[in-house]
């Protein structure tokens, strides 16, 4: 169970603020193997949300648990959780196996199966026979792709997707979409940041609408 009540963040500027008590509520529960559909215009803290769960911002104040235990005092690399932000997050100078290899293991050291896993995962996201080439010789869709495939590698019971379909095309988006579902079914929980209602439709079991 992802437990998370009244998170409130602030930008340094002021510009704009993530708080339950005026306006936003981000006091939620999803339980195993749900997904949370996260909507709304740009600038209304969509991505934000996504950046204090996976730790990468630190709210003012709030509650953030995962089965109990308090996320907020463990820092990003030990959270139960993967994240596929828009900007894919790619390492240029390594390959696209590497990339993934680096997902499952930070020195790369992996066992025979873990090597089994990356050409049938590449496979799965439509990208067999890609792992030699640097994220430099790929289209941004294929980025986006491989941004995919490293976050479903590492198996975390937790998923946070930031418009995880930018620049697909719609046979490969239709493929995404069936193995998000299959890691629904698998018991993944899910938090999906989409301006897609149709993203949103097919994955999502709840909706969270922000508001500028």
């Amino acid at each position: 169970m992802l437990d998370v009540s009244q998170l409130r963040f602030r930008y340094p500027d002021a510009s704009h603020s993530i708080n339950a008590r005026r306006g936003f509520d981000f006091s939620f529960r999803l339980g195993r193997g749900e997904c949370l559909g996260v909507t709304g215009p740009s600038g209304c803290g969509k991505s934000t949300l996504l950046s204090l769960l996976a730790g990468f911002l630190t709210p003012e104040s709030g509650r953030v648990q995962w089965q109990g235990e308090d996320l907020l005092q463990r820092p990003p690399w030990e959270r139960p959780m993967t994240s596929v932000f828009q900007e894919h997050n790619l390492f240029d100078h390594l390959t696209v196996h590497d990339n993934l290899a680096l997902g499952l293991h930070p020195g790369m050291k992996l066992s025979k199966s873990s090597r089994k896993k990356i050409p049938h995962i590449l496979h799965e996201v439509g990208l067999e026979g890609m792992e030699k080439r640097y994220p430099t010789e790929l289209s941004g869709g294929q980025r986006q792709r491989v941004a995919v495939a490293r976050a479903l590698l590492r198996r975390t019971p937790l998923l946070l997707l930031d418009e995880p379909f930018t620049g697909l095309d719609t046979e490969t988006r239709k493929g995404l979409q069936d193995l998000l579902l299959d890691q629904k079914a698998s018991g993944a929980t899910m938090l999906l940041v989409s301006h897609d209602p149709g993203d949103v439709r097919i994955l999502a079991d709840r909706t969270l609408e922000l508001t500028a």
